[in-house]
């Protein structure tokens, strides 16, 4: 469910096209996707299937790596990450749900980084809301949505997983 004309069927269509292009583009012999917890893992569960990709999805848990951990501490719900296999020298496929402005992708590259050099890595989200604070773009979107200054998006999931734009009070 979303406001608006989207659906989160067809753009998860788009994004295995699209996707399915990159590798096929790239070369790439099974690549190893992860998931950015927790919308980006319910996204990373659709597209792996999708793909049929032979290794097992990972997740990833940016907690500890947030640059802002210090202002808003540790949330009770953290996860450990899930890593398959070694990201050294491997080509990868971090997926995220929302990117607004680059530091939750940073964070994941700063905590892949620790695991190993991967050989490239592939960043796909479900929605671009275009506001980067980073010099981080995504190679793979679902849509880029421009919303107004009393709206949110929000993925919940995973069954059912829907895809909303609220509304919030302006303070």
């Amino acid at each position: 469910m979303i406001s608006g004309n989207l659906n989160l069927d067809s753009l998860l269509d788009k994004m295995t096209r699209e996707l399915q292009a990159w590798i096929t583009h790239r070369d790439l012999e099974d690549p190893m996707m992860i998931g950015i917890h927790s919308g980006g893992v319910w996204i990373a569960e659709h597209l792996h299937s999708a793909l049929g990709l032979s290794t097992p999805l990972g997740t990833l848990n940016i907690s500890f790596y947030r640059d802002d951990f210090t202002q808003i501490g540790l949330q009770p719900s953290v996860q450990a990450s899930q890593l398959p296999a070694a990201t050294e020298g491997r080509d990868l496929i971090l997926v995220d749900d929302v990117i607004l402005s680059g530091r939750t992708v940073r964070a994941a590259m700063n905590e892949l980084f620790d695991y190993g050099r991967p050989a490239s890595i592939c960043l796909v989200t479900l929605v671009d809301l275009q506001r980067r604070e980073l010099p981080i773009q995504p190679d793979i979107c679902g849509e880029s949505l421009h919303l107004g200054p009393d709206q949110q998006i929000k993925l919940t999931g995973p069954d059912p997983l829907l895809l909303e734009i609220r509304h919030r009070p302006l303070s």
